[in-house]
């Protein structure tokens, strides 16, 4: 017969019930937290152990991933693994595998979203011809090529990458625009060195009788030309762009001073940097450069100069005697919201974090060392990806890769012909560097893995992929001159 619980039974049964509740929810949101996280049991030992989070795309998309050979889906995927060694493959049918082993810190996320793929067959095809060539530069956007055939001609051909077929227009220095153009039996040599960060504008370099001119070249107007010397009157070494205008530029004067330029208003600023040897640009607007003490000429410099500052910035002084030189090289670069500096001396590189001095100090405090690496010799080149993500130095044939996300350094080897001098690595995109040695252009990942040999070149000249990757561009060796060509990098 049914007895009917008393009161003080109804509330312990309320209690029991609330409790497990409780309990289910706290253990569902234990395990969820713990899931999000990362946790996962261990099926080796049984125990519950934090993993590592590893995200995964390519180009092009579609591949099948595997993780210590175990399939676990196509890009763009994800996978959480246990921490420690684990090694990953990517393949797409018409393609080469890629491959990577990472050693995987627990509760760290990793993006393997770089992945180029490259085709297994990559026939060339030829897209220009030209009996002759002394110079090739590729815009910062991958829209254009500017191609000089004649050194001795102020003639340029502007190659249009952006359609499938691609098309060339003839561009010419205006006779006004530079000195001694009708003057019989004067030598003329020009050199495209660098198109500004707009993709429009090429500083052109023209050499005439012992000295030397500085233009700026407006590809998209006719061939339009400013000649800087001219419109100034100063004598310069080294121009670099200071803005997208075409307008604003930062120049080195003979005497070693770094100032600004404006040609369309005709001025040129204070010297806010003195004794400088050479200097580069980023980002327009923080200078770079490596000069001489003011007050001592066996001591070498390394700074930076943001524009508005008071003045520059020295974050790396050391002796260099004509007997025993110290090589020294600097390069700036931003990731996220810090401001990076990389200093090579000798064969040691120190990387930098934080924000560059404040105005009007000197002091340096505000960047402290991240990491410090050594290569086997002498560094010969030094620079930061586009993206401020990784740092590359090179010495001869040897080369170093720093990545900032993940306090990770790589080495590699290049491979040149004998008797020559080792190519110089040169980024391609945000993640891949490329180089021309031994006559093969080869593509590799900036840790030096994947190494590929696209196609056969002629060393010395600019490559690139195009704007949308489908294409790799280089130049060619023909026996009737050399040719424009290029590598269908993503398959129909």
């Amino acid at each position: 017969m049914f007895k009917k619980p008393t009161k003080k039974q109804l509330l312990i049964r309320r209690i029991i019930v609330s409790v497990i509740a409780t309990l289910s929810v706290l253990i569902i949101l234990t395990v969820t937290i713990l899931f999000m996280l990362g946790y996962r049991l261990d099926s080796g030992n049984g125990r519950l152990e934090q993993g590592a989070l590893m995200q995964f795309d390519s180009k092009p998309g579609g591949a099948s991933v595997s993780v210590d050979n175990k399939n676990v889906g196509t890009t763009a995927t994800k996978q959480t693994v246990v921490a420690g060694v684990h090694t990953v493959t990517m393949n797409k049918t018409g393609y080469q595998q890629w491959t990577r082993t990472l050693d995987l810190q627990a509760g760290t996320l990793t993006w393997l979203d770089y992945v180029r793929l490259v085709p297994t067959n990559r026939p060339v095809e030829n897209v220009a011809a030209y009996p002759t060539l002394s110079g090739v530069t590729i815009s910062p956007d991958s829209k254009w090529v500017l191609v000089q055939e004649n050194a001795s001609l102020p003639t340029f051909q502007l190659v249009d990458l952006r359609a499938q077929d691609v098309k060339s227009t003839t561009i010419s220095l205006p006779a006004d625009s530079y000195s001694d153009a009708t003057t019989p039996d004067v030598t003329h040599t020009f050199s495209s060195m660098s198109w500004d960060s707009g993709s429009r504008y090429v500083i052109i370099k023209h050499l005439y009788k012992d000295q030397t001119e500085w233009l700026v070249l407006d590809t998209q107007n006719g061939g339009t030309a400013t000649n800087i010397t001219q419109v100034l009157g100063v004598a310069l070494t080294d121009v670099r762009f200071a803005s997208t205008n075409g307008k604003v530029l930062y120049g080195l004067t003979t005497d070693g001073t770094l100032r600004k330029i404006d040609i369309s208003a005709e001025t040129i600023s204070r010297a806010f940097v003195s004794h400088v040897s050479e200097f580069s640009v980023y980002d327009n607007t923080v200078v770079s450069y490596i000069g001489t003490d003011a007050a001592n000429a066996n001591k070498k410099v390394a700074g930076v100069y943001r524009d508005g500052d008071e003045s520059a910035h020295v974050l790396r002084t050391v002796t260099s005697t004509d007997t025993n030189p110290t090589t020294l090289k600097i390069v700036t670069g931003r990731y996220f919201n810090d401001d990076y500096v990389a200093i090579a001396e000798g064969n040691m590189v120190t990387v930098l974090k934080g924000h560059y001095p404040s105005s009007s100090s000197q002091d340096a405090t505000s960047l402290s060392p991240l990491t410090t690496f050594e290569l086997a010799g002498a560094v010969s080149s030094l620079s930061f990806s586009a993206g401020g993500d990784y740092v590359l130095a090179q010495s001869a044939g040897i080369f170093k890769s720093y990545e900032i996300e993940h306090d990770r350094v790589a080495s590699g080897t290049l491979a040149s012909t004998p008797g020559t001098s080792a190519p110089v690595l040169k980024w391609l995109d945000q993640s891949h560097i490329w180089n021309d040695g031994a006559d093969e252009l080869v593509m590799r990942d900036f840790n030096g893995d994947n190494v590929y040999s696209i196609m056969k070149v002629a060393a010395g000249f600019d490559a690139s992929l195009s704007q949308n990757g489908r294409y790799f561009y280089g130049i060619g060796k023909a026996d009737n001159g050399y040719q424009l060509q290029r590598v269908k990098m993503l398959l129909d």
